[in-house]
């Protein structure tokens, strides 16, 4: 069994399930040349953390026209709409999403989660592929009558454990037209594509990088699509993303 904590790479089929993959590890950081350090684990065997810890979390709001007319708007903002969610709301694949007690509706939001790779400020559109590491599945967690309370995002989305990431980053993939979906308990919840984003990934890293220098390792969220639905205690939700996986967590009031 591996001993510590470690980056690593996943082998295996494309579709295969843990018990057909392997991890092995890498010596560094993800962030250059990935040098192998020998040590090879199943995937069963070892737990995964959150892929990645960055120093921020950049999101956009109402990128789905759906989404944007389910929670009352009658379209999607033609300027992206950003905020920030804070590192410590990040977790990992299996960790508990605690929700604290009295604070009302909390909703899961699938999205595709993008991950920095180098520096990145001031970046035109066409420049922007070449700044990005991979792309991983995000839950952008939401104490949905905070937000509308406060008429801002920082508190609803900003507690620990609103933002689970996973299961890994996936750096070969074309992030333009891919299924992403939630279920909660098994039931469809979510069920759209990355396609019908009204900001496309260029556009919004540009704008992203016009406002503040994005670093590698932070983590970008796209925004979700409709169907966004209440979460409670017990509830398990897993949200996917075709060519990445399945993030799942469990949900428990604290």
């Amino acid at each position: 069994m591996p001993a510590g904590v470690a980056w690593g790479v996943v082998e295996g089929p494309k579709a295969g399930t843990f018990e057909q993959l392997t991890v092995a590890a890498i010596t560094e950081h993800p962030f250059g040349a990935i040098e192998y350090s020998g040590d090879r684990w199943a995937l069963e065997d070892v737990r995964l953390l959150a892929p990645i810890l960055p120093s921020k979390v950049v999101a956009v709001g109402r990128n789905y026209e759906d989404h944007a007319k389910e929670m009352g708007g009658d379209s999607a903002p033609q300027t992206p709409v950003i905020f920030l969610k804070p590192s410590t709301s990040v977790i990992g694949y299996g960790d508990l999403i605690r929700i604290p007690a009295g604070i009302g509706r909390v909703d899961h939001e699938a999205e595709l989660a993008i991950v920095i790779g180098r520096p990145a400020k001031d970046l035109t559109p066409d420049r922007v592929f070449e700044h990005i590491l991979g792309y991983t599945v995000g839950n952008d967690v939401t104490a949905r009558d905070q937000q509308r309370a406060d008429v801002q995002f920082t508190r609803g989305k900003g507690y620990d454990s609103f933002c689970p990431i996973g299961p890994w980053i996936e750096t070969v993939l074309d992030p333009s037209d891919l299924h992403i979906g939630a279920t909660v308990n098994g039931a469809v919840r979510q069920d759209g594509r990355t396609s019908q984003m009204v900001h496309d990934i260029p556009a919004l890293i540009s704008f992203m990088s016009a406002v503040m220098t994005l670093l590698p390792g932070d983590v970008i969220l796209t925004g979700t699509p409709a169907g966004v639905g209440p979460i409670v205690d017990g509830d398990t939700v897993t949200v996917s993303v075709e060519g990445i996986g399945e993030l799942t967590n469990p949900v428990r009031t604290k």
